[in-house]
């Protein structure tokens, strides 16, 4: 059993793909916790795959990725925010344009650059390829997008259950959430190397959904999905070297088998546990639930 946990290790390029996967796991699990609450699942989507023709179009011309992802990540939430208020479609509709429409750009750059089989590995990932120079930066926008997370994190959770109130004591719920947006196509850019801009959408949404159906309280669910998102990591790294099977898939499949679990046995949420309690008591001995808002923020009721 020792010999399965230390041999990968002896090799750095291992090493490295263990710290990248571990690090860009847990800033999307993070970041999770919000979009799952807010219901912004699939603007995540959205911003992944739209990132897509920046990277291409910043490998042409010699310019670091991440500057091209970033760019790109914002100009497709500009692009949905413009459509939907500029005209009468949906919400969803406006991001289903939008994303699909660049990600097809970015699949044609992809066809007209020589580069082909090294662009690739950014839609499918390539931890294994990372670098000292790549772990480094990966480490960077992830330290700083946590750190962002965590320090507004109160007017982000009052952002996602009551925008009224927000504005009401003066946060601009606007500006907060462009900013939301930006940490979100700032950890799609994190996670592009380790997961790739297919897989990198699960990190924004498993993490998350598992948690809420394990947690109460906002600070739990944090902790719960970052843990989560580790444990994967290191499941997915692993099961990657000694199985030779793909790290991003295995990285996922590890989080939605969490996810699984925790859908059929949570103790409050779980699927097994509510049945069994409808069967063991009427609906009209239930206890109302608290305020979601009340829940995350830690509000006690004032009885």
């Amino acid at each position: 059993m020792w010999e399965l946990l230390v041999q990968p290790m002896e090799f750095p390029f291992m090493q490295h793909a263990l710290a990248a996967a571990i690090i860009s796991s847990v800033v999307c699990a993070l970041l999770s916790c919000w979009l799952v609450l807010m219901g912004w699942s699939l603007m995540g989507e959205a911003v992944a795959h739209s990132i897509l023709p920046g990277i291409v179009l910043a490998h042409i011309f010699g310019l670091p990725m991440a500057l091209g992802a970033f760019v790109f990540g914002m100009l497709a939430v500009l692009l949905i925010g413009g459509i939907s208020g500029g005209s009468t479609l949906k919400h969803d509709t406006s991001i289903g344009v939008v994303f699909t429409s660049l990600f097809a750009l970015g699949l044609v750059l992809i066809s007209r650059t020589p580069s082909e089989t090294h662009l690739t590995h950014i839609l499918f990932g390539n931890v294994l390829g990372i670098s000292q120079q790549d772990l480094l930066q990966t480490a960077g926008l992830g330290l700083a997008t946590v750190a962002v997370l965590l320090a507004l994190r109160r007017s982000f959770v009052l952002l996602a259950f009551d925008k009224v109130h927000a504005h009401t004591i003066g946060i601009s719920s606007g500006a907060l959430s462009i900013l939301l947006l930006a940490l979100l196509a700032l950890t799609t850019v994190t996670s592009l190397q380790t997961l790739g801009i297919l897989l990198v959408v699960a990190m924004l949404v498993v993490p998350g959904a598992t948690a809420l159906l394990l947690c109460r309280r906002f600070g739990q669910m944090l902790a719960v999905a970052a843990t989560s998102a580790a444990v994967s990591a290191l499941i997915g790294v692993y099961a990657s070297y000694w199985l030779d099977i793909s790290t991003g898939g295995s990285i996922v499949l590890a989080q939605s088998g969490q996810f699984a679990l925790a859908y059929l046995f949570a103790p409050v949420k779980g699927m097994i546990p509510r049945l069994r309690q409808r069967r063991q008591r009427p609906a009209s001995d239930r206890v109302s639930p608290t305020r979601p808002i009340d829940t995350f923020l830690d509000v006690k009721d004032p009885a």
